[in-house]
């Protein structure tokens, strides 16, 4: 049984970590990423839940709609001069959450709940 568990816990930090990579790929093919990894992260839900990997999942999904509301603010106030600037911060932002997930995933470790 615990071979079986582990199995299905190596299995799914997988598929966390694609989840990272859709979230990366969002800079080259405009956002369609993001939406794929959201919707794997909420049709995957439950079968983290428990684990180590239900902070990465919930971290995923912050990650998305935080960004995908910036990326709806910039193109609201691009016309005004500070949009680029709200771009700018979203994809910085954006990277550091994927590097920061990447990597305790790598470790094996959630994500710290202060920095949810």
């Amino acid at each position: 049984m615990e071979k079986l568990a582990n199995d299905k816990l190596r299995t799914l930090k997988l598929l966390t970590a694609a989840i990272y990579l859709c979230q990366a790929l969002t800079f080259m093919l405009a956002g369609l990423p993001l939406l794929v990894a959201v919707a794997l992260n909420f049709i995957k839900r439950n079968e983290v839940q428990g684990t180590w990997l239900e902070s990465h999942f919930n971290w995923q999904i912050k990650t998305t709609w935080i960004t995908l509301a910036g990326f709806a603010i910039s193109g609201l106030t691009f016309g005004m001069g500070f949009g680029i600037f709200v771009l700018i911060s979203v994809v910085v932002w954006l990277v550091y959450r994927i590097t920061v997930g990447w990597y305790a995933l790598n470790d094996d470790k959630p994500i710290d709940n202060k920095m949810n």
